[in-house]
């Protein structure tokens, strides 16, 4: 499973017209479930990026996680960071979960986040969104785990 994470100053989500998420500073969430993930390595990203020191302190240092600022979550699903582009011009995208697979672990880390942390916001899974972003910094983090994870 893999996520993008964007520091924010704000963030949301639009459907239709719609703003179905929306968060004042915080993280931005993309998130990708791949092939071979489940629910336990959704909590081990989850867990990662509660404790992922990437806010400011008093001295400016990246030294404080979003726990430790009180900084919402705004989680979108995102099967297209699952792109594998070495064959050619057009990606391909079959590193992803099966729809019915993200969905399922998209719905898990979106509750297990909900139990973790009080201000999580989010978009919807399958839907044409649009998502508006200023990024604080900027500061923008790939995180990966499971069984995709490259080794290190």
């Amino acid at each position: 499973m893999q996520a993008l994470i964007q520091r924010v100053a704000e963030a949301r989500v639009t459907i239709a017209g719609r703003v179905t998420g929306q968060i004042g500073p915080g993280l931005l969430v993309l998130l990708c479930a791949e092939r071979g993930d489940d629910e336990a390595v959704a909590d081990r990203l989850l867990a990662k990026l509660l404790k992922l020191r990437i806010f400011g302190d008093e001295a400016g240092r990246m030294n404080r996680s979003v726990q430790d600022v009180g900084g919402g979550l705004l989680v979108v699903s995102q099967f297209t960071l699952a792109a594998d582009t070495s064959g050619g011009n057009r990606p391909s995208f079959t590193g992803a979960a099966p729809p019915q697979d993200g969905r399922r672990l998209y719905e898990h880390f979106v509750r297990q986040a909900r139990a973790a942390h009080p201000l999580v916001a989010t978009g919807e899974f399958g839907a044409d969104m649009r998502v508006a972003l200023v990024n604080d910094g900027p500061v923008t983090i790939p995180l990966r785990v499971g069984a995709a994870a490259p080794p290190r």
